[in-house]
């Protein structure tokens, strides 16, 4: 009977996990939030088209499909440590290869912080204060997600050597759980890496401060043209 439930929990992890949100909602506004911004459809680029409000609602769903699959499986069967970890991952792929959508999907940042918090909510809360430190300081938001997700399995090796936080978070197994993660995350970001370095990457700008280069030019030039304009009326 239990090898039933375990195929239900995982095929469900897959599926909750490949439900693209971000496109979802882009069809509310009439949007196609693959054909705009980056043409993800992960919550980044649903804030940069939309807004921050379907922005928040879009990474908050995105958290919750990994979430609820992984805390399921680990609240069910809590001595099947395989079958969290599976339902952990096959939710972030659902995410970044969903069926749904031809399996082109998001990177799985939201998706996979959700997942994490069942196996290791301690790491994961370490990770987060990284992505607002990243976040804050460059305002790149993949920069931030890529220190998140690189930091989550260092975090977690500090507590198993630490012996800090529930026994789950510091077994091996999650670490490389964890290593795992966040090599997919970096090959979901070498686009953004690429674009890091070139430095065209697209940037979370600060209220009041000025979007692009081109715009602070503007006003020099202006008045480069009004002081030559009462040169000429002045020589007139």
């Amino acid at each position: 009977m239990d090898i039933f439930v375990y195929i239900l929990l995982i095929v469900a992890a897959y599926l909750i996990g490949a439900i693209p949100f971000g496109f979802l909602i882009g069809k509310l506004y009439d949007v196609d939030i693959r054909e705009v911004g980056s043409g993800n459809i992960g919550a980044t680029n649903v804030t940069r088209v939309l807004g921050k409000v379907p922005g928040r609602i879009c990474f908050v769903l995105d958290f919750l499909k990994g979430a609820i699959p992984a805390l399921t499986a680990e609240v069910l069967y809590p001595e099947e440590a395989w079958l969290t970890f599976t339902c952990c991952a096959l939710a972030v792929l659902g995410h970044i290869f969903p069926v749904y959508l031809k399996f082109k999907g998001g990177k799985g940042i939201s998706t996979a912080a959700g997942a994490t918090i069942a196996l290791a909510p301690l790491p994961l809360l370490g990770a987060a204060i990284v992505w607002v430190a990243g976040f804050l300081i460059w305002r790149y938001v993949s920069l931030a997600s890529i220190m998140a997700a690189v930091s989550l399995p260092i975090l977690a090796w500090l507590m198993q050597m630490l012996e800090i936080g529930p026994e789950a978070s510091r077994t091996w197994f999650t670490f490389a759980f964890l290593c795992i993660l966040a090599m997919v995350a970096i090959l979901r970001h070498l686009s953004n890496i690429q674009r890091l370095l070139a430095g065209t990457e697209n940037r979370f700008e600060k209220p009041g401060e000025q979007k692009t280069p081109e715009s602070s030019e503007e006003p020099e030039k202006k008045e480069e043209l009004s002081s030559e304009d009462a040169s000429q009326k002045r020589e007139e």
